[in-house]
């Protein structure tokens, strides 16, 4: 079978190439996007895999990639919640815009697609899911400016617990990265339902692994602590650091992809892809740190970032029913290995810059 992978020299695309080549004839579009790769062409793609460099918001590469594929995973995106809200024009032209491209070929040309799978990400949640005493489950709208300036957390009238986050949560995308992968995951179900191409949305949680790019200061928090740890900074955390989140082995990322293509059960469904087991953000820095073997200590603000939320880790009942998936990769071992990849990995604390961009344009608390 003929799978296209975009975004396939990424991170996550990455693994999945490797996972699907054993079995199927891959081809991949990337774009190598400089931010991502520091050099030309990472050193770990798959060379048994196609590559097409070129841009997904090209019509004509798209058109070519297509041909003969059965199944294509969209994995090709503009990544980074806090750029992408002052590079809107860029996120919505590589997130939005290039898959509505990719969807007008396929409802418009003859194409031999069987399933269609759709990386979507748990920022389009906004807050997560809670419980109240009296209220039961709630979903607290994004703390306004005064509620994070007065330390406050989600509220219903008295404080909520976090509870894991289903996919029946109402979405409340809180940047224009977020808004960008609900528009992708909306327009790729509403025209699979309407053309009968079978179409499955997954909703990332925080990935981490190996070849997360470490010279990205825009990418998942897993990556920036290490690279501020390997160039001897301390990790800085905003608010207290007890802010909680899900994270997922970008190894359990790539199984739970393959299970999507290979079941009907996941066909025009949404699910959760993470651990369904909450860890704090200081706790990820101190991890890091003592793995690293660094006398550092984490640096806690107690500051806030325009768009900030508190709690949010997955419910996975819904993808463990329905697809048999259990995540295999547990925090420790997750860490270990991003360490031990990290070590051998050349990286760039560009933090401080990013951060700087951001004071700038009013979205961190000064």
């Amino acid at each position: 079978m003929k799978i296209l992978v975009t975004g396939g020299a990424g991170f996550i695309g990455s693994h999945l190439v490797d996972t699907l080549i054993e079995k199927h004839e891959v081809v991949v579009l990337d774009n190598l996007e400089p931010q991502v790769h520091t050099r030309s062409k990472p050193d770990y793609l798959n060379e048994n895999a196609t590559y097409i460099f070129g841009d997904v918001r090209d019509k004509e590469i798209l058109r070519k990639v297509i041909e003969g594929v059965e199944v294509i995973f969209h994995e090709a995106a503009a990544v980074g919640v806090g750029q992408s809200m002052y590079q809107i024009e860029k996120y919505v032209g590589v997130n939005t815009m290039a898959t509505a491209k990719l969807l007008d070929i396929l409802v418009n040309k003859e194409h031999e697609v069987k399933k269609l799978v759709v990386a979507s990400s748990m920022s389009i949640y906004g807050e997560g899911a809670y419980e109240c005493e009296n209220c039961g489950i709630v979903y607290p709208s994004l703390r306004v400016e005064a509620q994070l300036k007065q330390r406050e957390y989600p509220k219903c009238g008295k404080i909520v617990r976090p509870i894991p986050t289903s996919e029946d949560k109402p979405l409340h995308p809180t940047s224009i990265y977020a808004i960008t992968k609900r528009d992708q995951e909306e327009m790729c179900l509403t025209v699979g339902r309407a053309y009968g191409i079978p179409t499955v949305a997954l909703r990332y949680f925080n990935v981490y692994g190996p070849r997360q790019s470490l010279n990205n200061p825009y990418t998942g928090v897993c990556a920036i602590f290490s690279s501020r740890i390997k160039n001897n900074n301390p990790p800085l955390i905003f608010e207290d650091g007890l802010q909680s989140r899900d994270f997922i082995s970008v190894h359990d990322i790539a199984e739970a992809n393959i299970l999507a293509m290979k079941s009907s059960n996941a066909n025009y469904e949404v699910f959760n892809i993470g651990t369904g087991k909450p860890v704090n953000i200081l706790e990820i820095a101190q991890t890091l740190i003592k793995l690293y073997n660094k006398g550092l200590k984490p640096e806690i603000t107690n500051k806030f970032r325009a768009g900030d939320i508190r709690h949010c880790f997955a419910d996975i009942s819904k993808i463990k029913g329905k697809l048999g998936y259990k995540p295999k990769v547990d925090f420790e071992g997750g860490m270990k290995e991003l360490v031990e990849w990290g070590e051998k990995e050349e990286s760039e604390d560009k933090f401080d810059e990013a951060h700087e961009e951001l004071l700038r344009r009013g979205l961190v608390e000064e």
